[in-house]
């Protein structure tokens, strides 16, 4: 195993669709990271709409001198973003590989603390906390749900946490050997494919290291719609998640399907007594006093939006989860990677 005795060249890998508003932002804050050895940053460029495609080619231009990183890029034809990441890893060379999104923002010190982590600790993996940033009062507000307990439950990577072993990371730095033995993301799972792919990496006898000195700030869906669509595919993969692999299931990740199963019985028996709107407004309640130490220091606009974010979380999480169809998981299962040990 390699102990970084001298700084390791990094891989950035990148899979991007319709990042123009903040992939030009992304790119900088990696390649201005406080780290003394060589970069090089590839992206996985998906069909995008928008100009994401020219500004990654006038990041290529700027950087084709660099004598420390180069940006370059790779097709993804299909969009999708384990596709995107297995071309980012087979067009890169170095023995640490970086796991950065388009809307990602690494902070200044985070290469040159993965890279010490991952010698300190010997881990495969390791990753921090994704710190949601707003930027309009919606961004702010879903940032704030985000973050707080009330609407990720208790994810050291959203809330944070004491540093040690993990089942899963945000994001991840790897050693490339680990990608390379377990053949990299499985490519079926369109969400879910980091927690898959540290659950080979662990069941090979690898370690998943989480740290809170590791930060990447990331920017929220900008309208309520994309949110929903977020988290409604979120619990529709966490449900394949869960029939891929049996146990793996927590409190957390059943109470959004219990509360929305809840809320809709309610209203139904509404009718035939008005007790039935106990649950709904139990939980209308409970969210409105939930967003209140959310919103602490936030202008009075992005409060205000504060239970709609977490309403729209919590709904479209469980709806995702209860109508994820059997077929999507048994075609993944289908596809089952076993982990790989070193030979």
């Amino acid at each position: 195993m390699n102990d970084f005795a001298t700084p390791p060249a990094v891989s950035v890998i990148m899979p991007v669709l319709n990042e123009e508003r903040h992939l030009r932002e992304a790119v900088r804050h990696i390649l201005e990271q406080d780290y003394e050895g060589e970069l090089e940053v590839v992206i996985a460029l998906g069909p995008s709409t928008d100009g994401t495609d020219a500004i990654a080619a006038e990041l290529v231009r700027e950087t084709a001198d660099g004598a420390r990183t180069r940006v370059q890029t790779v097709p993804n034809p299909t969009g999708r973003t384990p596709a995107g990441l297995n071309a980012a890893i087979a067009a890169s060379s170095h023995p640490v590989v970086v796991r950065v999104d388009g809307h990602g923002m690494l902070s200044p010190g985070y290469v040159s603390t993965a890279v010490r982590l991952l010698a300190e600790t010997g881990a495969q993996n390791v990753g921090g906390i994704m710190h949601a940033e707003g930027e309009t009062s919606w961004e702010q507000a879903v940032a704030a749900a985000m973050t707080a307990r009330i609407g990720v439950g208790n994810a050291a990577f959203h809330t944070g946490g004491e540093a040690g072993p993990a089942d899963t990371v945000y994001l991840g730095v790897f050693r490339r050997e680990a990608l390379e033995q377990q053949g990299g993301y499985n490519e079926e799972f369109i969400r879910a494919q980091d927690w898959e792919l540290n659950f080979r990496i662990r069941s090979a006898g690898g370690a998943v290291w989480f740290s809170p000195e590791l930060k990447v700030s990331y920017r929220p869906r900008p309208n309520l719609r994309a949110l929903a669509k977020q988290y409604k595919d979120y619990g529709r993969w966490r449900r394949v998640v869960a029939r891929y692999h049996k146990g793996s299931i927590n409190p957390r990740y059943l109470a959004p399907p219990a509360a929305l199963a809840g809320i809709v019985a309610g209203v139904l028996v509404t009718p035939l007594t008005p007790l039935g709107l106990a649950i709904p407004l139990a939980y209308a309640v409970g969210i409105a006093a939930g967003s209140v130490p959310a919103g602490r220091g936030l202008p009075v606009r992005a409060r205000l939006q504060i239970p709609v974010a977490l309403a729209t979380m919590h709904m479209s999480w469980g709806w995702g989860f209860l109508t994820s169809p059997r077929s999507l998981a048994q075609k993944v299962i289908a596809s089952r990677r076993p982990a790989v040990t070193a030979g």
